[in-house]
């Protein structure tokens, strides 16, 4: 499967018969499938088929879709209701004409509220299935053209958020290859803070001083991070490389890059290292905004 992303949009026309129609399709981010339809009236089998069509092809992202339908011979048949005309008529008959008042004239009288119905065209069932399934197969196409956009917006994607995770494993390696991790470094470091510690007591205990000793080994050491690193780094491709909807995987990994790197900064004790941290923690932010357009 490919990747896609969660912004699309497409359209798609077409006719049968005296009936002119279209489908727009628009789809922005958002954590699910939120789904906003809009059919005219009388199409409102077509919309609960829709549902279920669109909700089988997009699995995330605020999705609007809209149906426009218009009939070629949608002006309609006038029909005079006769038993009303007559009915007025003979009500008119009993009403005493005042001199200032002419007789009712024709256009007055059909003027008259249900007097005269327009009557619009009906398909019969035939008619009217054939007229769905079109506008149903019209929307196939529409559906089609819109996740063609989002798989290449997507594939787009895919290579910046390869770049980020190329950028975050060489920041990962430079952390891991630099002089102060070295383990003569570390041990000299840690010399060096034991040193601090003796200068400031007056008698110390054996046993206390090596518990800080360890924890001051512990605080420093940055390996588990290191390694979790370069596992969510191979996650991620790997995620990517199988495509499909996997935007909630990518942004949850997104979070344990930062919370990884935001470790690796609190136990840095090197500049080096400290400036490692700020260019990691500042790639893993922008994998983490580039990663919620992902499906």
């Amino acid at each position: 499967m490919k990747l896609a992303s969660m912004t699309g949009f497409a359209r798609a026309h077409g006719d049968l018969g005296p009936w002119r129609f279209s489908w727009e399709l628009k789809t922005v981010n958002s954590k699910g499938l939120d789904l906003r339809l809009r059919v005219p009236p009388g199409f409102d089998a077509v919309e609960i088929k829709a549902r279920g069509v669109i909700a089988a092809k997009i699995a995330r992202g605020a999705c609007s879709a809209g149906l426009s339908a218009k009939r070629s011979d949608s002006a309609g048949l006038a029909r005079i209701d006769r038993a009303a005309l007559d009915r007025l008529l003979a009500a008119l008959d009993d009403v005493p004409l005042h001199a200032n008042l002419r007789p009712a004239s024709l256009d007055g009288l059909l003027s008259v509220r249900g007097i005269v119905e327009v009557v619009e065209p009906e398909d019969n069932d035939e008619e009217r299935a054939r007229l769905e399934a079109a506008v149903l197969d019209h929307l196939d196409g529409a559906l089609a053209r819109l996740i063609e956009s989002r798989e290449a917006e997507g594939e787009a994607l895919n290579i910046v958020l390869n770049k980020r995770l190329d950028r975050i494993a060489s920041l990962t390696a430079q952390a891991n290859d630099l002089p102060a991790r070295q383990p003569e470094a570390l041990r000299a470091r840690l010399r060096q803070q034991i040193a601090l510690l003796l200068e400031n007591v007056n008698a110390f205990d054996p046993q206390r001083l090596h518990q800080e000793a360890v924890l001051i080994a512990v605080k420093t050491d940055i390996r588990e991070e290191l390694d979790r690193l370069v596992a969510h780094v191979a996650s991620a491709r790997k995620l990517l490389a199988s495509g499909g909807p996997v935007g909630r995987r990518l942004d949850f990994l997104a979070q344990e890059f930062s919370r990884e790197a935001n470790t690796l900064c609190a136990k840095s004790n090197d500049p080096s290292l400290s400036a490692i941290g700020l260019e990691l923690k500042i790639e893993v932010e922008q994998l983490r905004e580039q990663v919620q357009n992902i499906e």
